[in-house]
Parts: C-alpha cells; sequence; structure tokens
C-alpha cells in the first residue's frame, strides 16, 4: 500500500518548498518531490530559482561588480590596486558554493518541518479515494497518495523556432551560468531580465556583448521614463542594445554563432559571435507530470488551468507559481504556494497581483511596483507624479554612484499611491517600503510624512514623494 498523505507537492522550487513548509505547520502530513540533481547526482531543492536562476545570478553579478570596481572606481577612493584579474573558475565556483548552501538550508527546513522528501519525478497515476495516486520516478520507482495536490512544476527556457540550446554555443539561462571563461564575443537575444543581468555580468569581465531587441521600445513594460534613464546608463556602460530587430538564420560551428537579423532601419546584418544567449521568455513546465491520466487542464499556452485561488478543475488539485498564470517570479510562486496551504486548511490565503515588486538586478538596479505612467495614461486615471533623482542624496554621493532616480505615481484626487518606480543604487531594496505603502492603500502623503534615516538612499524614496505635492526640500 503506497504512503498517505495529507497534501503532496510536486515541485521543490520557491512556490512548491515554501507551500509544503507552510501545510507542515499547520500540522498537516506534506510529502514533497523534486527531481533536481546536483552535479553529483543527489537532490538540489529550490529549482530554477535556486539552481540556474535568481541566486546564481545575483551571485555572478555581485562578483562582476567587485571586479569592475576594482578596476574602475577603487582609485576614486584612493586605493590602489595595481592590475585586477579574474579568475572565471573561481567565481563560478563561489557561484556552486552559494547555490548549494540554499540547497541544504531547504533540506534542513524539510527535516525541520517533518516533510517528507522524495527526490524523482512526480507524475499523475490516477484519482484514488479521497485524493490522487502519484508516482515518483527517481532511483527507485514508488508510488504515494495524496488527498491534495499541489502542483508546482515551474518553467523552461524557451528556445528559438528551430534553433535548440546545446549549451555549448547556443545558451539558455543554464548554460550562460555555467561558463568557463569569459567569451570574447557575447549576443543575447532578449533584452528582459536574464538578458540584460547575463549581458552585465560578462561585459564587467571584458566580453564585447550586444543585446538584440525585437521591440521598438527599450523595456516597454516598465516605466517609459525609467527605461530611458536605465537605457542611457547601460549605452554609458558599453552594453550594445539594438531595438527592433528581426532575427533570422543562427548557425552554430566550432568557431561560435552567425546570427542573421535586420536591424530597426530594414538593413541585412550578421553578427559573428562567440557564444549566443537566448533570452525570449520562459514556458510552462508540465514534462511528465502526465495531467491527462487524471484529467487537469491546460491552456493554450501548457500551463495550468486555475482560477484566482489556484484551484484547478479537480477538486483536490492546485497549482502554484511559473506553471500557472501571471507573472514568473519566484515571490509570486512563494505567495501563492503560502496562500493555497492556508486555503488547504480552511484559511484565507492572500495574494495581491497589484503589489507584487519586480526588480532588475543590473547597475543600476531597476525596481517597481504598480502601474506606470502609460498605464494611468491609457486607463484615464487623473495622476500626480513626483520624482527625485539620487544626484541629489547625500547616501548617493557617498557611495560614489548618483545614477537614476525614484519616481512615485498617485491618485490626483485621494493621493493614493498607484505606482513606485526606481532605478538607481539598491533599489531592490528600497522598493519594499513602497509596496508595504501600497498593500495598506498609503498616500504619497503617508510616506512624505514618514521619518527617513540621514544619509540613507531611502531619503530619496520620502522626497518622491514630496515631489509629488512639488515640496521637495533637497532638490
Amino acid at each position: 500500500m503506497s504512503k498517505q498523505f495529507d497534501v503532496v507537492v510536486i515541485g521543490g522550487g520557491p512556490g512548491g518548498y515554501v507551500a509544503a513548509i507552510r501545510a507542515a505547520q499547520l500540522g498537516m502530513q506534506v510529502a514533497c518531490i523534486d527531481e533536481w540533481k546536483n552535479a553529483a547526482g543527489g537532490p538540489a531543492l529550490g529549482g530554477t530559482c535556486t539552481n540556474v536562476g535568481c541566486i546564481p545570478s545575483k551571485a555572478l553579478l555581485q562578483s562582476s561588480e567587485h571586479f569592475e570596481h576594482a578596476n574602475l572606481h577603487f582609485a576614486d577612493h584612493g586605493i590602489s590596486t595595481g592590475k585586477v584579474t579574474m579568475d572565471v573558475a573561481k567565481m563560478i565556483a563561489r557561484k556552486d558554493t552559494v547555490v548549494k548552501q540554499n540547497n541544504d538550508g531547504i533540506q534542513y527546513l524539510f527535516k525541520k518541518n517533518k516533510v517528507t522528501f522524495f527526490h524523482g519525478r512526480g507524475s499523475f497515476v490516477k484519482a484514488a479515494d479521497g485524493g490522487y495516486e502519484i508516482k515518483v520516478a527517481g532511483k527507485d520507482e514508488e508510488s504515494i497518495t495524496g488527498k491534495q495536490i499541489i502542483v508546482a512544476t515551474g518553467s523552461n527556457a524557451r528556445a528559438l523556432p528551430g534553433v535548440p540550446f546545446d549549451e555549448d554555443k547556443i545558451l539558455s539561462n543554464d548554460g550562460a551560468l555555467r561558463l568557463g571563461a569569459a567569451p570574447k564575443k557575447l549576443a543575447l537575444i532578449g533584452a528582459g531580465v536574464i538578458g540584460l543581468e547575463m549581458g552585465s555580468v560578462w561585459r564587467r569581465l571584458g566580453t564585447e556583448v550586444t543585446v538584440l531587441e525585437g521591440m521598438d521600445k527599450f523595456l516597454p513594460a516598465i516605466d517609459e521614463q525609467i527605461a530611458k534613464e536605465a537605457k542611457k546608463s547601460f549605452d554609458k556602460q558599453g552594453l550594445k542594445i539594438e531595438l527592433g530587430v528581426k532575427v533570422g538564420d543562427i548557425k552554430a560551428d566550432k568557431k561560435g554563432v552567425q546570427i542573421s537579423y535586420t536591424n530597426a532601419k530594414g538593413e541585412a546584418q550578421q553578427l559573428d559571435v562567440d557564444r549566443l544567449i537566448v533570452s525570449i521568455g520562459r514556458v510552462a513546465n508540465t514534462i511528465g507530470l502526465n495531467p491527462e491520466a487524471v484529467g487537469l487542464a491546460l491552456d493554450e499556452r501548457g500551463a495550468i488551468v486555475v482560477d484566482e485561488n489556484c484551484k484547478t478543475n479537480l477538486p483536490g488539485v492546485w497549482a502554484v507559481g511559473d506553471v500557472v498564470r501571471g507573472p514568473m517570479l519566484a515571490h509570486k510562486a512563494e505567495e501563492e504556494g503560502v496562500a493555497v496551504a492556508e486555503r488547504i486548511a480552511g484559511q484565507h490565503g492572500h495574494v495581491n497581483f497589484a503589489t507584487i515588486p519586480w526588480v532588475i538586478y543590473t547597475s543600476p538596479e531597476i525596481a517597481w511596483v504598480g502601474r506606470t505612467e502609460q498605464q494611468l495614461k491609457a486607463d484615464g486615471v487623473a495622476y500626480k507624479a513626483g520624482t527625485f533623482p539620487f544626484l541629489a542624496n547625500g547616501r548617493a554621493r557617498a557611495l560614489g554612484d548618483t545614477t537614476g532616480m525614484v519616481k512615485f505615481l498617485a491618485d490626483a484626487t485621494t493621493d493614493e499611491i498607484l505606482g513606485v518606480h526606481m532605478v538607481g543604487p539598491m533599489v531592490s531594496e528600497l522598493i519594499s517600503e513602497a509596496v508595504v505603502a501600497m498593500e495598506f492603500k498609503a498616500s504619497s502623503e503617508d510616506i512624505a510624512r514618514i521619518c527617513h534615516a540621514h544619509p540613507s538612499l531611502s531619503e530619496a524614496t520620502k522626497e518622491a514623494a514630496l515631489a509629488v505635492d512639488k515640496r521637495t526640500l533637497n532638490f
């Protein structure tokens, strides 16, 4: 007889492992199935985010930023270093250590919370009495049964049609994080989060980087004023970004990759590079899940169909994170995972899509929450705007990084904050204040009246809120 659980979670990424832990905290018997393997073949919990996404990319961004600071900025502080070199193999090894620390941390949390872990691929077998039978295909195949099932199988990198990833010359985010040396020439297709972050890493190490983007506008999903400020900074750094391109044939051989494309002027171009990173988005991962065995509904994009509470078309089956609708963000998956565990327990889990923050961890960092100025105009919403540049912030001057600004958008009548947009130093941390404020329906006046530490970057947030009412104090 198969082992019985109150909840079986398929997938151990941010949505899955958090859902498993929360369900266990609420007194349920919980199992989590995840197939990710480390180099030794052992379990590597944490999904794409921990293994080939958020965590390793931030480790490489940090290392490469230190290298660039030592090369270009230490002298401004009176620090003489002599010739600075980068050991790429050691940088990659440090990244792998950071990843393993996170993998091991999740295993510890499972033990602490008494979550039973199965290493292998989980798939539906059939509906069972009061639940579902799930097969675990791993080193030893076995079946378990869960009264409630949470699918959190994540997403996979989207490949260009007819151009599969070989992770040698043509790379997904996975291969991009495992390069053994800085290529002389690197191309990226897609000027989104992955493209800009990976492009930044290798540009800092001396690679000639070209980013090819099909859209006519740079980062069209974010506030236009912020996007223009970011683009200006990237151009100055030497990150070559071509917009409005149409990619044609791509050929890879031992020497490298040849990319044929048409530029925004309609001119035929060819770009020869050592490596190509394709970062054109991600697709929901249901490979091997066997949804047809139980009649689990998928949409036309292959994502699992859910309602606003993450319920699927099947009783007792839920789905969260990248495998369902909504932004493919690790923290969105975590919030849905917690909410579903609480809903199973009879509580009222909460996820507010309107206050999910977005961050691009380049330098300068880009972060935002809520609606953009373009969206408010399109929706016919009367609003007030206020901006404040880091150039006028004392802490930013002391850091030696005064790029960018903070921008507030507030309702013209009620003053409720409708959106906050930032580009500049450490704005990935500053955006949380805006998220809290919007979640509690705060006004720009509320932020303007709150005391902020001096000197701190957060003062730019206060000043931008003051700017909504045209009463900044330091600009």
